[in-house]
C-alpha cells in the first residue's frame, strides 16, 4: 500500500482502548500524527476533535503508531458506525461545508497544535 499521507481513501483509527474514529484531516506532527475527526470544527473547544498519536508511523497499510492502528475504512470488515460517520461527513462537504475553515487555516491550526 502507499504512504499514509498520500492515501486518498477514507481512513479509520483504532486506539488501544478500543475507541474507533474516522480521520478527516491528518498531518505529520513532530511527535507523530495529528488527525481531526468529523465535525471537529463544531466542538467547543475545537481541539476536542483533534487527536495526536505519539510515536513513529510504521507499516504500509495498515499503519501503526504506538498502540493505535490506522486502516482504510471498510477494509477487513465493515464498521457500520464509522461508515455512517464518513457518509455524514461527505454529505456535509457536498453541501458546501458551511462554516468549515479554509485549507490554509486548517494547516495553520495543525502546525500550531502542541
Amino acid at each position: 500500500m502507499a504512504d499514509l499521507f498520500s492515501v486518498t481513501a477514507p481512513l479509520a483509527v483504532r486506539h488501544a482502548d478500543g475507541t474507533r474514529r474516522v480521520m478527516v484531516e491528518r498531518f505529520a506532527h513532530p511527535e507523530g500524527l495529528l488527525y481531526f475527526e468529523p465535525f471537529w470544527h463544531l466542538q467547543r473547544p475545537a481541539a476536542r476533535g483533534m487527536h495526536l498519536l505519539r510515536g513513529d508511523i510504521r507499516g504500509e497499510g495498515p499503519w501503526k503508531i504506538d498502540d493505535a492502528v490506522i486502516t482504510v475504512l471498510g477494509c477487513h470488515g465493515t464498521d457500520a458506525e464509522l461508515a455512517g460517520a464518513w457518509a455524514e461527513w461527505q454529505a456535509f462537504l457536498e453541501s458546501g461545508a458551511p462554516g468549515y475553515p479554509a485549507p490554509e487555516a486548517i494547516a495553520a491550526l495543525a502546525e500550531a497544535y502542541s
